[in-house]
């Protein structure tokens, strides 16, 4: 303690939230080596594969992360339009110089790295949209700054989707949470957004038309039981009309919006399609990998599903796969536990912000990495599509951990200084 009885600036940094980092990092790091072990070339810091590049993916994140942590936080807030407008100029130049590989167009070659913007987009959306809602002095929320705030998030989503990547289009939309906490959408929007997706799923397992009619029956039911209050009756009347035309535009969206894949995928979930050696077999791979570790795993480097690539995209995309199949159910559970304790944490952080910046930033950061957290290990145990997006610092990739190392390291830069941001 100095003598005005603060902490020093080392003692303000959350480093509670730093060993969880370089946890995942380090677990990233190892299960990749698993993922793609080749026994002709051993060396873990071989730069010939894709563990050697990881860990110097890894070591360049550590000088990211500190070199945050010494930059003046007030820097962040000032140049966050500057971020914003850099990054969707790398969102344009990936649709016109960009690589295509598993054909998205969302890569811009860099000698032998591939830069994705897109990975920094959300880092960009956070930044300004916490400069532009913690601007607004208006206690009550109005359409006009909800209307702002959602094209400040639409427009690098239409940028990603033309790539088109709708893995990482989706990931923006995790910032609803971000427009909750701030009062902007009431629980009222929250549940219509549930029964949105449970129409959108209750569209493609039944007929359209009998949908409708089963709305039909709860209207009237409903309109029956509060057929005294005129109002309610309006309301119920807007509400399923609006419900049926949402539904009947359901398969044109569908077909128009989905590519063939990506509705391959949702048919497999949804059970309408079994398709183990075509569009089911990375999940159907993934499933095999995840049990066959049963509850303490073959053991590290003893995996043959993800070994011999059985498992596509086994360091990237489906690396929980090797967790599950070497370290077992102990070891998955133990990586959740970091996780769950790493996103507590963080909301932790964003309540005890002094300034609305920050604690918009700080559940920006949460909402994002819930989102890739959830999604990711979802899609490999089968109980979301497979959409493709990285596991945060886990997943193989530059681009990926530096984006995600970023996001993370500004906001403690900004909880290490909250005292003076608030000053």
């Amino acid at each position: 303690m100095n003598k005005m009885g603060e902490k020093s600036f080392f003692g303000r940094i959350d480093w509670l939230t730093i060993l969880l980092w370089f946890a995942l990092c380090i677990i990233g790091w190892f299960n990749i080596h698993a993922a793609v072990f080749d026994p002709e070339q051993p060396g873990i810091f071989n730069l010939a594969t894709n563990y050697g590049k990881q860990s110097i993916y890894i070591f360049t994140a550590l000088l990211i992360g500190f070199s945050i942590l010494i930059i003046d936080a007030k820097f962040f807030i000032s140049a966050s339009p500057i971020i914003y407008f850099i990054v969707i100029l790398l969102l344009v130049a990936v649709l016109v110089v960009g690589r295509n590989v598993g054909g998205n167009q969302a890569w811009i070659p860099l000698g032998s790295f591939r830069l994705q913007p897109s990975e920094f987009g959300k880092l960009a959306t956070c930044l300004l949209l916490a400069s532009y809602l913690s601007t607004q002095t208006n206690k009550h929320p109005n359409p006009r700054t909800l209307s702002i705030a959602s094209l400040i998030v639409l427009f690098p989503v239409a940028l990603v989707m033309l790539q088109p990547d709708t893995g990482s289009a989706l990931a923006f939309f995790a910032l609803i949470f971000v427009f909750y906490r701030e009062g902007y959408v009431g629980n009222t929007l929250l549940i219509l957004g549930g029964l949105a997706i449970l129409l959108f799923v209750l569209a493609l397992l039944v007929n359209q038309w009998l949908l409708v009619g089963l709305l039909f029956a709860v209207a009237l039911a409903f309109a029956f039981i509060l057929r005294k209050k005129r109002k309610h009756l309006i309301n119920i009347g807007v509400l399923f009309l609006a419900s049926s035309i949402y539904v009947l535009c359901v398969d044109f969206a569908y077909e128009q919006v989905l590519q063939p894949h990506q509705r391959n995928r949702i048919d497999i979930i949804l059970g309408k399609m079994d398709d183990p050696r075509g569009q089911g077999y990375n999940l159907n791979q993934s499933k095999i990998a995840i049990g066959s570790g049963q509850l303490f795993g073959k053991g590290y480097l003893q995996g043959t599903q993800t070994k011999y690539n059985f498992v596509p995209e086994q360091s990237t995309d489906f690396i929980f796969c090797t967790v599950g199949e070497e370290w077992g159910f102990v070891g998955c559970v133990v990586l959740i536990m970091i996780y769950i304790t790493l996103l507590i944490r963080l909301v932790n952080l964003a309540e005890r912000q002094r300034t609305a910046f920050a604690r918009i930033y700080a559940y920006g950061v949460a909402s994002i990495l819930f989102f890739h957290f959830f999604i990711n290990i979802g899609m490999t145990i089968g109980i979301v599509p497979v959409i493709g997006i990285p596991l945060p610092f886990i997943s193989y990739g530059g681009s990926s951990l530096w984006s995600f190392t970023i996001l993370l390291f500004i906001l403690l830069r900004f909880d290490s200084s909250r005292k003076g941001l608030n000053g």
